[in-house]
């Protein structure tokens, strides 16, 4: 069989190739095809978004300017949990939640809710233990283990930021961050573990604020009633002073 050739030496549109090409063809796809599936296992072998995050604590909102972000730790909890994410929606504020795995176990389906809000998701140890001194394996036990209970109260959430209980990080910035999690810590805690009024907690989060700041505060752990209607309060008072709210930053 000939073929026609153009001035390039390629054969012209329409025309047949020949056999030994069609030929070369069907032994070269089996080889890519092969390569490929190798590249695509160990793409997925790789830690998810592993490669957007670093082992730096964050402490500020993604955008500059008047931006603070609100985050919650040591929930969920059956009391203030559901009562907080009705001050977020009805403010069309989202957060982030740094959920401690025994309280996910007790409460999956508040897990639900807060991923139905459009809240974010932090991993805050499975037992709120103090990791300082702990081994990289013991510790990346314990966040796998409170990520596999994360995900079976919500399947497929994304947990894209690691809390060390009592910002007593050890090793954990470089254990969370080789699993995915950016370690997220704060620029401004209320102290709200202590028995105050809700004005006094509100007034440290309007006054206390910097831009950028990601802000502490507590929806589990004991009553954190007053931290609820201080956060009900504190926003608009923010909102009038010209702040937005924010995200933290996804990579130090």
């Amino acid at each position: 069989m000939t073929t026609t050739a153009t001035p390039s030496g390629r054969p012209a549109p329409g025309t047949a190739r020949p056999r030994r090409a069609r030929g070369l063809r069907r032994l070269a796809m089996p080889l890519l095809l092969s390569c490929g599936m190798c590249l695509g296992s160990l793409a997925a072998a790789a830690p998810a978004q592993a490669g957007q995050v670093n082992d730096t604590v964050v402490e500020t909102t993604r955008h500059s300017g008047r931006t603070v972000a609100l985050t919650f730790d040591d929930g969920p909890d059956p009391d203030d949990t559901p009562r907080l994410l009705e001050v977020l929606r009805k403010h069309r504020v989202k957060a982030v939640f740094c959920l401690w795995g025994d309280h996910v176990e007790e409460h999956p389906e508040l897990v639900r809710r807060i991923v139905a809000g459009g809240h974010t998701l932090c991993n805050h140890t499975m037992h709120h233990d103090d990791m300082a001194a702990w081994s990289p394996e013991d510790i990346r036990a314990d966040l796998a283990e409170t990520n596999a209970a994360i995900r079976r109260a919500a399947p497929g959430a994304r947990i894209p930021y690691f809390r060390a209980p009592y910002g007593s990080w050890g090793q954990t910035p470089q254990v969370a961050a080789s699993m995915g999690m950016q370690p997220l810590g704060w620029r401004l805690v209320i102290g709200d573990w202590e028995p105050h009024s809700a004005d006094e907690f509100a007034r440290r989060i309007t006054e206390g604020v910097t831009p950028g700041a990601v802000v502490l505060l507590h929806d589990g752990g004991g009553d954190r009633s007053a931290t609820v209607e201080a956060v009900d309060r504190a926003i608009p008072r923010l909102r009038a002073g010209g702040w937005r709210f924010d995200k933290p930053a996804r990579r130090g």
